[in-house]
């Protein structure tokens, strides 16, 4: 009989896991990011200011909504 116990996963993520969190992070906040300066320039056209958020944060707080669904599914 073997012991299955003593292989357990361990609780926290390992560091491979936060390196590849961080290279699909990179990856996806790249993407977004000529679509968030679209959808900016364009707001800006439209109301004739300058929109509270710009592109680089619309971008990273894309990317930090997508990230996780990748990593969860």
């Amino acid at each position: 009989m073997s012991d299955h116990a003593t292989d357990a996963p361990l609780a926290r993520p390992s560091r491979n896991s936060k390196a590849e969190f961080r290279v699909y992070f990179a990856l996806i906040f790249l993407a977004t990011l000529p679509l968030a300066v679209l959808t900016w320039a364009l707001s800006m056209l439209r109301q004739g200011r300058l929109p509270a958020k710009g592109p680089v944060a619309r971008a990273w707080s894309q990317a930090r909504i997508i990230t996780p669904r990748i990593f969860s599914a």
